[in-house]
């Protein structure tokens, strides 16, 4: 036991962070906003993707999550694999020493509970069961804030993400369907509680009309492929994916509508170029964006959006523009029901261009009312985000230094 006049709590930070994916790193950028206006003495540092980009960013110690740097290459070779492997078991010291130095581990938002994208068990499942039971080993609690989930078919993935679930000391979720995932993969979420995704709490440029051309639509697109389960016919699904999405481009390029591409993820910027190349008009161009906080200037600016991404969607919806979702997995539904637009949903699976035009064209109709509806739902998001806050620190940074179990009242 240590008093809060002596050393500063140690917490660590957990995830594929500085990894090229503007969503994960944004819900790093929100958790740091509130351990810095809240416990400004907390010692942070991250075990993460890209600790290189964490630390230039963010002004955190980072630390390397795997031994291995090919991780997330495929390994053909008998050396990449014998390396591969290895790398596996000297993860767990890793794991373990690093855990071991922390008072409380907090893993910030991201979809860590689920395989919506293609995903195998030994990457970041693996990875995270081993942050999980360290924690439990040594008696440092892991908090899982504003995750994502989803019931997951394959056996080892689902296993280890049970696992990771269970050995958690904290779990709060980004959406109801999340929660129901965990509980229906064998999860006592009976003191777990649904929270915004952790994105909401970011500042949010200044309000005030569209401030780009007249008509501006951003379009965010990703390098979608499917999920875990669609790998042997991931290309053809991509194929439908982009062609379906070229041809809505075009169809409002003819239209004379000025169109900007978003993407979130640097995977996605080949998606960017065969739209340009297809549709080759001066109305469509690319965003060049690295944060959050870019997103959601390119997307104020729009009078329209219409995104696949998780986070484009939530940038937009948190600025207040109409945005209609090409969503990939329940988690687009949910967000697009909490904030009041749960009509206005494609399947990324089978972009139909003609009825995607439609329902943009319905959408558009609904402008004024939709960006009033907005207001007030982001107003709820960001209180119920300060409620969660609030709760992280009665149950992770008690007045006497000593982080402890929340009771059943606490945690709900």
């Amino acid at each position: 036991m240590r008093s809060a006049a002596e050393t500063p709590l140690r917490v660590g930070v957990f995830g594929l962070l500085g990894s090229g994916n503007l969503g994960n790193d944004g819900s790093l950028e929100a958790l740091l906003g509130f351990l810095r206006a809240e416990h400004p003495r907390a010692a942070v540092d991250a075990l993460c993707g890209g600790p290189e980009a964490v630390t230039a960013r963010f002004a955190i110690p980072a630390t390397r999550m795997h031994w291995y740097r090919g991780e997330y290459r495929t390994a053909s070779r008998a050396a990449a694999i014998a390396s591969k492997g290895l790398g596996k078991v000297v993860d767990v010291a890793r794991t373990a020493a690093w855990v071991r130095k922390h008072d409380v581990v907090i893993v910030p938002g991201m979809g860590v509970l689920e395989a919506t994208l293609p995903l195998r068990p030994w990457g970041f499942p693996y990875s995270l069961f081993l942050l999980c039971a360290s924690g439990r080993l040594f008696g440092t609690r892991v908090a899982l804030v504003s995750v994502g989930a989803a019931e997951i078919g394959n056996r080892p993935t689902r296993a280890l993400v049970r696992w990771s679930a269970r050995l958690a000391a904290y779990r709060s979720y980004r959406d109801a369907p999340s929660r129901d995932a965990m509980r229906a993969m064998g999860v006592d979420t009976a003191r777990d509680e649904v929270y915004p995704d952790l994105a909401f709490a970011l500042p949010t440029p200044p309000a005030g009309p569209p401030s780009g051309p007249p008509g501006l639509v951003c379009v965010g697109v990703m390098a979608f492929r499917g999920g875990n389960d669609d790998r042997a016919r991931a290309e053809d699904i991509h194929r439908r994916y982009v062609d379906g999405m070229t041809a809505f481009v075009g169809a409002l390029a003819d239209e004379g509508r000025p169109v900007r591409l978003l993407t979130g993820d640097g995977c996605d910027a080949p998606v960017v170029e065969a739209i340009l190349d297809t549709v080759a008009s001066p109305l469509v161009t690319a965003a060049e964006t690295a944060s959050l906080d870019d997103l959601m200037r390119e997307t104020a600016a729009a009078e329209t959006v219409v995104a696949t991404r998780y986070h484009n969607l939530i940038c937009a919806l948190k600025t207040g523009t109409p945005t209609l979702a090409v969503g990939y997995a329940v988690k687009s539904e949910a967000l697009m029901d909490r904030m009041g637009l749960g009509a206005y949903c494609h399947p990324a699976r089978e972009v139909d261009a003609d009825r995607l035009l439609d329902q943009f064209r319905a959408l558009e109709k609904r402008s004024q009312e939709v960006r009033q509806v907005l207001t007030e739902r982001n107003r709820t998001a960001a209180e119920q985000l300060t409620h969660q806050f609030t709760a992280l620190t009665r149950v992770l940074f008690p007045a006497n230094g000593r982080a402890r179990t929340p009771t059943h009242r606490e945690a709900r």
